[in-house]
């Protein structure tokens, strides 16, 4: 028998018939012999409609009172999914974060868990109940509402399943494994078997949308056997697993964009230290994530400094950076938001010459500027004027041979994992 944590996200709860069917495929995990405990995402479109209301009333919101608006949806999620499972002769209880006590930091809108107290899960388990516990949310330490920002849903299922040690944590959604790339933009991306957390990390942070970012770094951590499946099929999905020596045979295991991607550009900025903390670091207490930075040569004492931050956060970095530059004689601001970022990732590259160039090759044939560069050992990232996404993509994947079938490879199943355990958070 194994524990197993399952997380659906709000296409798999996007109306009532939808919830029975999740109902069944619970009850059929329970029958199997397993524990089971369910996290689930309010129902498709839900979160959204909740924003709008919000938007309707003041275009500055105070995060603290949208996030309390925002988890609502999860509520009626969890309660209708329990109901779901009684109807078809199944046990059921359902927990809101605060009641499993889900703790998270106070970065209200994107907050991080700190803990979770596993205690009232293992409580319902032992009675035989299938456990539904509402994605997204949690408390902070004064016990105001947070939530943990767009798919925390699959963040709150790894850390419950790293909190439970359970075997396996699966999550479904309305695709049926990680592909190579959207197979909405690339009709030739394959669904892989195994990636690595590593490179899922990666592909996550460059803007692939199949798991949240965070989920992957806590299923790293815990090493918790990471499925990612369809909620409308039977397909056995993509295992996210630790590294083994075959993965790195394959140079590039995928291709992402992020067209939520805007760009800054502080020019005359004085090269003498001390200045790119006086930028950064009001950025940094605004709680506003930089991603990509590119220092151009200094000219006569002066450079210019160019990032990107996410479109979510683009008003607000202009009006940081603006009073940031009050006391500093730049020459002025430039700001860019059709912009969008490609990236390719693969484990193969530690041990691979001519991966970048391959991959600025490929753009320039293509007659794609490129804007900005960013490396690490598994991934190259590069920014593009924004229209250029697509045909980015669609290059990068032909170059790579992601077009071709893919090898098999030995992918491990739920019940082999089974041994595999995590660390409590």
């Amino acid at each position: 028998m194994a524990l197993i944590v399952q997380k659906y996200g709000g296409t798999s709860v996007g109306d009532t018939e939808r919830m029975k069917n999740v109902a069944r495929r619970c009850l059929a995990a329970q029958q199997a012999g397993h524990d089971v405990v369910v996290v689930v995402s309010a129902m498709s479109g839900e979160t959204n409609r909740l924003l709008k209301l919000v938007a309707q009333i003041t275009d500055r919101p105070d995060e603290r009172e949208q996030d309390v608006v925002v988890a609502t949806g999860e509520q009626v999620s969890i309660g209708l999914v329990a109901m779901a499972i009684q109807a078809q002769g199944g046990k059921a209880t359902s927990f809101l974060g605060h009641q499993v006590r889900i703790v998270t930091d106070s970065t209200f809108s994107k907050a991080r868990i700190k803990s979770i107290d596993a205690q009232p899960i293992r409580q319902a388990l032992s009675k035989g109940h299938i456990v539904v516990v509402a994605g997204f949310q949690g408390v902070d330490e004064e016990g105001s509402v947070t939530t943990l920002g767009r798919g925390g849903s699959d963040t709150t299922a790894v850390a419950v399943a790293a909190a439970l040690s359970a075997d396996a944590c699966e999550i479904y959604t309305d695709v049926d494994g990680v592909y190579t790339t959207d197979p909405n933009m690339v009709p030739a991306a394959r669904k892989l078997e195994r990636i690595a957390y590593e490179e899922m990390l990666e592909l996550a942070s460059v803007g692939a949308k199949v798991l949240q970012i965070r989920s992957v770094e806590f299923a790293m951590k815990y090493k918790v056997p990471l499925w990612v499946k369809s909620s409308f099929t039977q397909d056995p999905g993509t295992l996210v697993c630790e590294e083994d020596k075959s993965m790195e045979d394959v140079l590039v295991r995928g291709v992402a964009y992020d067209r939520n991607e805007a760009k800054i550009t502080i020019c005359g900025v004085p090269d003498v230290p001390g200045v790119a903390a006086k930028i950064f670091g009001p950025l940094d207490e605004k709680h506003i994530v930089v991603d990509l930075i590119v220092q151009n040569q200094s000219r006569e004492g002066r450079t210019d400094l160019t990032f990107t931050v996410g479109k979510s956060d683009f008003l607000k970095a202009q009006e940081v950076v603006r009073e940031a530059v009050k006391d500093i004689p730049v020459s002025g601001i430039e700001t860019d938001d059709n912009v969008a970022k490609v990236s390719i990732v693969g484990v193969g590259m530690r041990n691979h010459s001519g991966v970048a160039a391959r991959m600025f090759t490929a753009l320039s044939a293509e007659g794609i500027n490129i804007q900005m560069i960013s490396t690490s050992e598994i991934k190259v990232s590069c920014v593009v004027h924004s229209k250029y996404t697509e045909l980015a993509v669609r290059a990068l994947h032909t170059a790579f041979g992601l077009d071709q079938p893919l090898p098999p490879e030995g992918a491990t199943t739920v019940s082999e994992t089974a041994a595999l355990k995590g660390e409590k958070v």
